[in-house]
């Protein structure tokens, strides 16, 4: 039996695909308006059509057309569409045109007549007045030709193998007279649960990073994002599954021909040592009052990982946490393993592109518990693949926006990061080192409050 087919709208570098891709499914699509992402889900999803434009300017059969899969079937079409979510007195929310890339989602799961299809998006969508917009969304779908599970669900990540609580709304439906897909029930028992339940226990910031080598035993490091190692620490179970030891931790993916030697994402931060014994002085599961940066505990999970804001908005990056153990704020590559990414996974050279690429997706773990449900519903029993998938160029991982809308043809479609206020930076360095800021804190390191 071929393997069923996803697009990903919104797609980002890829967290749902890869979740749907390990569940047995080809992405044959992503549409993606940053082209910095666009490069990077390219090199990680070789085989995948990367579509750099607005969902707003395509429509399913120009999908179809790019992706090359003529009148073929879309098992699967999903995404997370950014969306305001703010009701207007006396009109329909959805007719509000801050949302209209939320209507454009509904739109070209329609146009391509998809099975199923999977919308995922901020818990906040489901509080308050909010619940309106969600509720609009629905009877969208519902004239659209497509039922939805309900009640819809919030899912947290750290319920389904990763070491990060990610709360997520997931909104399933299959178009009318297929079978509805269930919502997945919790894989583990987070590892910070005070009661101990049935489930098995899931992994720990340690079980996660404690194998990686420190990035700042490396001089290289300073100045690139990768490094040869000839020593690493002792894997867990999930570090294992990360580092694919082991043909099933590819789970039903296309294996990546990659070199598992190489530590990548790893560029190093230079801290100030008032900085460092500021960290080392903070307690695990505590935040380091000056910086407020949330320093990890070594046996409980990662707080919720952050985007920050983008260009068009200050470029602010989003703070990483602390090492449980080490001075310094945690990596890219172990900002990725607290979100379930494998080490083959790369990302942006740069540690804000990394970071905010990591923010942004989708934990694969809790995307591939998703899609599963969605196989079932299909009734389809994937095989695991055995052709190798080569990555692709490792210069799509250093490409600024210029240089990335130049590859694909386009022009630059974001603003620029801002470059020119000297404040701004000088704000951010102080954050970064751990000295009090005069601006409000979310306004300096974009945390979403």
């Amino acid at each position: 039996m071929p393997r069923r087919i996803g697009i990903d709208l919104f797609a980002g570098v890829g967290g749902l695909s890869l979740g749907f891709e390990q569940a047995g499914f080809d992405i044959v699509a992503a549409v993606e308006i940053d082209p910095i992402h666009c490069a990077v889900h390219e090199f990680n999803f070789p085989n995948c059509a990367v579509i750099p434009e607005s969902v707003s300017k395509l429509t399913g059969a120009e999908i179809r057309r790019r992706a090359g899969i003529g009148d073929r079937e879309v098992d699967v079409v999903f995404g997370g569409a950014p969306c305001q979510g703010f009701s207007l007195i006396g009109h329909r929310a959805m007719d509000d045109p801050r949302n209209r890339l939320v209507k454009d989602f509904v739109r070209i799961v329609r146009e391509l007549d998809a099975s199923y299809f999977v919308f995922e998006n901020v818990k906040g969508l489901t509080i308050g007045g909010h619940r309106r917009f969600l509720e609009e969304l629905i009877e969208e779908f519902a004239s659209s030709g497509f039922r939805v599970r309900l009640p819809w669900q919030v899912l947290d990540a750290a319920e389904y193998g990763a070491p990060q609580h990610r709360e997520r709304l997931i909104l399933m439906g299959a178009r009318s007279g297929n079978r509805l897909p269930e919502y997945p029930s919790a894989l583990v028992r987070p590892a910070d649960a005070k009661s101990r339940g049935l489930l098995p226990r899931g992994p720990s910031c340690r079980d996660a990073i404690g194998d990686l080598p420190d990035a700042e035993s490396f001089e290289e490091l300073r100045f690139q994002d990768e490094v040869l190692v000839s020593r690493w620490g002792r894997s867990s179970r999930y570090a294992a599954e990360m580092r694919c030891i082991g043909d099933a931790f590819w789970h039903f993916g296309h294996p990546r021909l990659w070199d598992r030697r190489v530590l990548t994402s790893s560029l190093r931060t230079d801290h100030t040592g008032i900085s460092r014994r500021r960290f080392e002085a903070t307690a695990c599961g505590d935040v380091e009052p000056i910086s407020r940066f949330y320093k990890l505990d070594a046996a409980g999970l990662s707080n919720t990982l952050r985007a920050g804001t983008d260009s068009s908005r200050g470029a602010f990056t989003s703070p990483r946490p602390i090492h449980y153990e080490l001075p310094r704020c945690i990596t890219v590559r172990e900002m990725a393993r607290l979100h379930g990414f494998p080490d083959w996974f790369r990302f942006h050279a740069t540690k804000w592109h990394g970071a905010r690429q990591i923010g942004n997706a989708v934990p694969p773990p809790l995307a591939r518990a998703v899609a599963i449900e969605i196989g079932r519903a299909l009734r389809y029993a994937p095989r695991r693949p055995a052709r190798i998938l080569e990555l692709g160029d490792p210069a799509l991982l250093r490409m600024d926006m210029s240089e990335a809308a130049s590859y694909f043809e386009i022009p630059v479609p974001i603003g620029k990061r801002d470059r020119k206020s000297g404040a701004k930076k000088r704000k951010q360095h102080e954050i970064e080192n751990g000295r009090a800021p005069s601006l409000p804190l979310e306004k300096v390191v974009g945390i979403q409050l």
